[in-house]
């Protein structure tokens, strides 16, 4: 059973050189965790062994946005998106997320693996605004109402940008590496 994590307001920042990589089970349960995840969210490789993902799923992040993950996972496209995760001790941690679905030779899923990297301040600001929205807009309903009022609010931003939140994302990369 896990314990309830009373999140605090210190984040830890990955170094630009440091590669958040993970494995996981076609349900989600970590079968591999690299020592960098490990240090930055303060769990054992014994402790992250077998337990689902979400263990370190902050409770700012929209359900909305990890709705739109396992979507596209399942769809078999790749994941691009920026993730606020809770660590052992409360404190939290943003990343850029790859996440990938994982499959044998014969092509049947395996799994998902995942890299995450530090993300630019510049992005964060530009999706931090929109995530708290995206919350709130949770907090209003209950259920899967909740999460499609989120997804709403989020599709009908994009739309006005011309854009899906995958090509949004990777514009913001782009756009980092350009400067």
């Amino acid at each position: 059973m896990r314990r309830e994590i009373v999140p605090n307001n210190r984040e830890i920042r990955l170094d630009a050189s440091e590669f958040i990589v993970s494995k996981t089970d076609t349900r989600g349960v970590i079968t591999y965790a690299n020592r960098t995840f490990m240090k930055i969210a303060g769990y054992s490789e014994l402790e992250l062994l077998g337990m689902p993902h979400n263990i370190v799923r902050h409770a700012d992040m929209p359900r909305g946005v990890f709705k739109l993950m396992w979507s596209t996972l399942q769809a078999g496209e790749e994941f691009f998106g920026y993730v606020k995760n809770l660590c052992k001790d409360g404190s939290f941690y943003w990343v850029l997320a790859n996440v990938t679905p994982d499959r044998d030779a014969a092509g049947h899923l395996r799994g998902y693996y995942s890299v995450r990297r530090k993300p630019s301040p510049e992005n964060l600001a530009i999706l931090i605004p929109i995530y708290q929205q995206m919350a709130a807009l949770e907090q209003q309903a209950k259920g899967q109402e909740a999460i499609q009022r989120s997804q709403t609010y989020l599709a009908e931003l994009l739309k006005t940008k011309n854009t899906d939140y995958t090509s949004f994302v990777l514009d913001l990369v782009r756009k980092d590496i350009s400067s």
